[in-house]
């Protein structure tokens, strides 16, 4: 079983100068991978005999021509371009697998990382050691002991975090006499509803954040239009493609804002999935989820917004790694199943339901249920 241990970093300007230095190297090598890689596969369409472009071939290409074509990829560690070529590997894997989009050329400020291999790598308490780097200081020890597999330092806003992966060995399947069973729903106007007549609320927290983040979009998007006018533009023109605008330091300091603020959104609806996972696994044994359209929710523009917040993907991907992790089951329930329609004391199921009913009483049976609870339950 395969686990990751995200851990901030608290590197100086010189350590943060070289994360900055070696993202850049992974950016471009994997972008001039890419290009590599359609070159060549074109060329052995026009020609068969020609070899077809891999992984292994480009990273022995790049290596050839590194030291004279890009003398600036030797200041950081070689993990880093060459972990790029690797990711890019990956992804055609995936995009020829068919469970993945055709690999797409990276943009500086999105996403920045680069990846180091086990020779090139140190953890020893709360340090880190970095090749051509020394050590860089870590907030907390590594938490899980087991054979180390990748490490990847990546930016998120402002700050920089060190993802640890580690292989576990699969843990014993405990198989228990009287199991504790929950339902679990999830829905909107709470974050998730029990079996148990248990509601979670949840913290909502784009919702929340939204009014800061419109005034802040707004600023930044008056100070752009600013700056096309400054370089030439009409005001509203689109910007031509290899046009570069550039930025005010006002500019750059809103965007960090922003960047900052969704960090914190993310943050904050990441922390209330991990207490909502954490305390399921531990008090069941066995946790029934619904396999919801989040895809096609997310099309529904009253719902889409809300759905996010909630984040079911998380959800889903975090209880099932909690459940294993310990020995649980999650069963995972058909979306066409009709667990909100369904009387849970008699079965009796109602043809039409709309989503803005939220109590009902069974025509049946004559009990009375919570729309939420009653989809819990059955």
């Amino acid at each position: 079983m395969m686990l990751a241990h995200k851990i901030a970093l608290d590197p100086n300007d010189v350590q943060e100068t070289y994360f900055l230095k070696a993202a850049d190297v992974a950016r471009f090598a994997y972008n001039w991978a890419l290009a590599e890689w359609q070159r060549q596969y074109d060329a052995w369409k026009a020609d068969p005999t020609l070899p077809k472009p891999s992984e292994a071939a480009l990273r022995r290409q790049l290596n050839a021509i590194k030291r004279d074509a890009f003398p600036w990829m030797l200041e950081v560690t070689k993990n880093a371009p060459q972990m790029a070529i690797i990711h890019l590997g990956r992804a055609f894997q995936n995009f020829f697998a068919g469970t993945a989009e055709y690999p797409t050329f990276k943009k500086k400020g999105r996403h920045d990382s680069f990846t180091l291999t086990n020779d090139q790598f140190t953890v020893k308490g709360r340090q880190v050691h970095i090749p051509k780097l020394g050590w860089v200081r870590l907030h907390e020890p590594l938490r899980f002991v087991g054979k180390v597999v990748e490490r990847t330092v990546s930016r998120t806003a402002d700050r920089w975090f060190l993802s640890i992966t580690v292989e576990l060995p699969d843990p014993p399947v405990v198989r228990r006499e009287n199991q504790a069973v929950v339902g679990v729903d999830w829905g909107v106007s709470a974050l998730a509803t029990l079996s148990t007549g248990e509601k979670i609320a949840g913290p909502k927290a784009y919702a929340h954040a939204l009014h800061k983040l419109r005034r802040l979009s707004k600023q930044f998007s008056r100070q752009m239009e600013a700056a096309k006018v400054r370089a030439g533009l009409e005001p509203g023109q689109p910007i031509p493609n290899g046009m570069h605008i550039p930025w005010s330091k006002n500019m750059v300091k809103i965007q960090r804002r922003i960047a900052r603020l969704h960090a914190r959104i993310a943050n904050i609806r990441a922390d209330a999935l991990h207490q909502l996972t954490t305390m399921l696994v531990e008090r069941f044994d066995v946790i029934a989820i619904e396999d919801l359209n989040v895809a096609g929710m997310l099309k529904n523009h009253q719902l889409a917004r809300r759905m996010a917040d909630r984040g079911f993907g998380e959800f889903r991907r975090q209880l099932e790694y909690k459940a294993t992790q310990r020995g649980k089951l999650v069963i995972v329930v058909n979306r066409w199943y009709p667990s909100s329609k369904a009387c849970s004391a008699c079965g009796y199921t109602i043809l039409k339901m709309p989503l803005a009913v939220r109590e009902w009483t069974c025509p049946a049976c004559h009990t009375r249920h919570d729309r939420d609870v009653n989809a819990a339950i059955n």
